[in-house]
């Protein structure tokens, strides 16, 4: 089976979650338990991207990648609240679940650890979301020890300790179940973050610029969100490889059959400002604001899908690589889990404005 990995779980909503638990237990620490089974020991049920953990076009009769107890948080109640991430998670029975496959061992001083089957794996990013960097994948076993990858995303053979770091997340950190993707934010962090009101105004201050198609002379407008994507007559369109943002039009189309065999459903399009041939596409504002590491004007788009955002938050998932496949990473767009594009995975745009 072919492992295709895209950002797609949303967590910055779990830190309210997290804390309507810890009211009602009267001990230090609540336990967390995520994975694919919808038994009830599991509190947060995810599923495989649709055609993402698959590469054949029939993907629903796939069977699916993640552990049915992948993994389970374990929070402090008291300051300052450490989220501590371990694999598998318990069964009904009340015992560690870990499938056949899965590999085991008997550490020194005796007590026993493990893998889930295709691992869970971690990014804590470094000076997120003010500067961020990206931190180096990491895998973590049932009693949260640290470890280096293992050769394959299902390999026998664990990876080599990693001595002095933690499982504990911070905001920011990436885990990825294989098939599924989770973004860790901190109530601190996401006090920092754009609210959807926010992000409605920039868009609004974005349209109030009135900005124009050069070819059609037509104004243009982004749609308010949240929206589901369907296309408007106003639409803004871009040609992705120079960032000039026209509204939808005919111009420098190929003959049908040629398109069609080489260019897509969106197609490659001569810009005729520039004359630079690249994918033409509707832009859409990314509407999450849990992806956003900063408050931004949205000025650059992701390249190949067309989603807009500030230019920090942008830069930062184009250079942050996704585990994809048994070993292999690339960048993803953290709004519709589309793969970007090889070199420059984000665009800068360039709006026309209004003639009179």
């Amino acid at each position: 089976m072919f492992l295709h990995l895209r950002l797609t779980v949303k967590f910055a909503h779990l830190l309210n979650q997290i804390s309507y638990a810890l009211t009602r237990l009267q001990c230090d620490i609540c336990v967390l338990q995520i994975g694919r089974s919808t038994e009830s020991p599991i509190d947060f049920v995810v599923t495989d991207t649709p055609g993402a953990s698959q590469e054949s076009e029939d993907s629903s009769s796939a069977p699916s990648t993640i552990s049915r107890f992948a993994c389970r948080i374990v929070c402090d109640r008291n300051p300052p609240y450490t989220a501590r991430i371990y694999a598998a998670g318990f069964d009904s029975s009340k015992n560690i679940f870990l499938g056949e496959k899965a590999t085991k061992w008997k550490n020194p001083d005796g007590h026993m650890d493990g893998l889930t089957t295709n691992g869970v794996l971690v990014m804590h990013p470094l000076g997120f979301p003010e500067d961020p960097k990206q931190g180096l994948w990491r895998e973590i076993s049932v009693c949260g020890d640290v470890y280096a990858l293992r050769e394959t995303r299902s390999g026998s053979i664990r990876g080599q300790l990693a001595q002095g770091e933690s499982s504990a997340l911070q905001d920011g950190s990436l885990v990825d179940l294989c098939g599924a993707t989770l973004l860790w934010r901190t109530a601190d962090g996401l006090l920092k973050a754009p609210t959807l009101r926010h992000l409605d105004a920039l868009r609004l201050e974005l349209n109030a610029g009135r900005p124009q198609c050069p070819v059609g002379l037509s104004t243009l407008a982004f749609p308010s969100l949240p929206r589901s994507h369907s296309l408007e007559e106003r639409q803004p369109w871009a040609y992705l490889s120079c960032g000039h943002v026209h509204g939808r039009h005919d111009w420098g189309q190929r003959p049908e059959g040629h398109r069609e065999r080489e260019e897509g459903p969106c197609g490659r399009r001569e810009c005729p400002l520039c004359r630079t041939v690249g994918p033409y596409v509707p832009l859409w504002l990314g509407a999450e604001p849990g992806f956003y590491t900063d408050a931004g004007a949205p000025t650059h788009a992701f390249v190949p899908c067309g989603h807009v955002c500030s230019e920090k938050t942008g830069r930062y998932w184009a250079l942050t690589p996704l585990p994809h496949g048994t070993h292999a990473f690339r960048p993803t767009c953290p709004f519709c889990s589309a793969p970007l594009a090889t070199g420059p995975g984000v665009t800068r745009l360039i709006f026309q404005g209004p003639i009179d």
